[in-house]
């Protein structure tokens, strides 16, 4: 990856570099750019997630893709999963999102799709990062007469909603399920709800009220606390959580448990098999995967690949290995026969479809997953030296490692789109895990900590 770019599109800290209007901007002219074919004007929608500093944002792309020449089409607030929708079903050139994710009110980030509804590649990326950082925009403007326009698109959620219905089995019915929602004040908390209701579920949702900072404030799917109360109060069959921007989803079972994403994975996996529609028996997940999806994967013949962090790499092993479903323990999930990304709508679409099918409750298909205990640290650092070039950290590693044996497994990692470090412990107890991680984190934060 380049100076701009993350393991998922462009990310930081609102109105401070990269995430101020001139990179915006220029991220605007490069695609404009970029996507021009053979004198036809580059196409672009435009979506966000509901952060105050969404507006600056999407106004400075605006402009940057009209300097070019290129036609922006505003959509508004749209989870990502449905701006790459848009982008491939109105035909456009290409589509980016304006949302950090799963990060604080205080972030924001640029998601890009090409017109067929992937991501981009590193080049494409490495492309516009040339572009802006080595000035080159200025010399390929357009003259004044050439300049393009915008537009707004009124009815982007009704299209998604759509689509988002046509994913779930037509033979199967929701009608009078209780389903509660967290919609994270976030990027779904117009057509979760709509699509879920459509489909005849009892549905109730928290967390629907965005005020541009309260995005993912102690809520979603990284925070499921007022979920798994909400679900025990209603005697709901389920939760779903969803992150700021939709793409990720967490679930909660009717005991009020949290669901993780590896369990998900699996209990979608084993509807498929059961069905014949598991291509090549395969599952893709990452290195971050709970041990316990490998040894379940195992015990139902199903085949398992853990790609590196980051959904765009799971989604290039699938691609590669011919899988149709994969994604990551913290909720990402590719469900490649109805989307070309992690959709968190259609993740909870597939599993609820799972739990009719087998008419049980979501407790019991948990069940088929072990979670072996394992412990997370993040560390705040200044710098992100390779690993393997730290003396200390790498002795604690192994230090670690040669007392766990064959017991669990220790992975440590920089994120890719925060100064941080990931320090991941996997073991035989709670106490060993939480001891062992520990230990690691409190020498990373000693050599590169902040």
């Amino acid at each position: 990856m380049g100076v701009l770019f993350g393991t998922d599109g462009i990310r930081g800290e609102a109105n401070r570099y990269p995430m101020n209007a001139e990179i915006a901007f220029g991220v605007g002219q490069a695609m404009a750019h970029l996507f021009r074919k053979n004198g036809h004007r580059a196409r672009v929608i435009i979506g966000k997630d509901t952060r105050i500093s969404g507006y600056m944002l999407e106004s400075s792309l605006e402009a940057g893709i009209t300097s070019m020449g290129g036609y922006p089409y505003l959509v508004g607030v749209l989870p990502t999963p449905g701006i790459a929708f848009v982008t491939q079903s109105m035909r456009a050139d290409a589509g980016v999102v304006i949302s950090a994710s799963h990060n604080p009110y205080q972030d924001n980030g640029l998601k890009i799709f090409s017109g067929d509804g992937y991501k981009l590649t590193d080049a494409q990326e490495e492309v516009i990062e040339d572009l802006i950082l080595n000035r080159k925009l200025n010399d390929l403007l357009p003259p004044a007469r050439e300049m393009g326009k915008a537009a707004r698109i009124e009815d982007v959620n009704g299209r998604y909603i759509v689509f988002l219905k046509n994913t779930f089995p037509r033979t199967l019915s929701m009608e009078r399920m209780k389903i509660c929602l967290d919609t994270a004040n976030g990027a779904t908390y117009r057509v979760a709800p709509d699509a879920f209701s459509e489909l005849g579920a009892d549905v109730e949702v928290i967390h629907n009220t965005p005020d541009g900072t309260n995005i993912n404030d102690r809520c979603g799917s990284q925070h499921t606390q007022s979920l798994k109360a909400r679900v025990l109060e209603r005697g709901a069959a389920i939760g779903l959580a969803f992150d700021g921007d939709g793409d990720r989803l967490i679930a909660v079972d009717e005991t009020g448990r949290e669901i993780t994403g590896d369990q998900i994975l699996l209990i979608c996996a084993t509807m498929l098999q059961r069905d014949g529609r598991l291509r090549n028996d395969l599952l893709v997940s990452t290195v971050m995967s709970n041990l316990g999806l490998i040894v379940a994967c195992r015990r139902y013949g199903i085949r398992h690949h853990a790609a590196k962090v980051g959904d765009r790499y799971v989604l290039e092993d699938m691609q590669r290995l011919g899988a149709i479903i994969g994604g990551e323990d913290a909720g990402h999930m590719i469900f490649l026969e109805h989307h070309t990304t992690g959709d968190g709508i259609i993740a909870a679409m597939q599993l609820i479809a799972a739990m009719i099918r087998e008419g049980k409750p979501l407790s019991e298909l948990a069940r088929r997953m072990d979670v072996y205990p394992q412990k997370l640290i993040n560390v705040d650092v200044t710098r992100k030296p390779d690993i393997s070039t730290v003396p200390r950290i790498r002795e604690v590693i192994r230090q670690v490692e040669q007392e766990l044996r064959d017991e669990g497994r220790v992975l440590v990692r920089y994120s890719g789109t925060q100064n941080m470090c990931r320090v991941m412990v996997e073991g035989p107890s709670i106490e060993a895990t939480e001891r062992y991680c520990r230990q690691i984190a409190a020498v990373v934060q000693e050599t590169i900590g902040t």
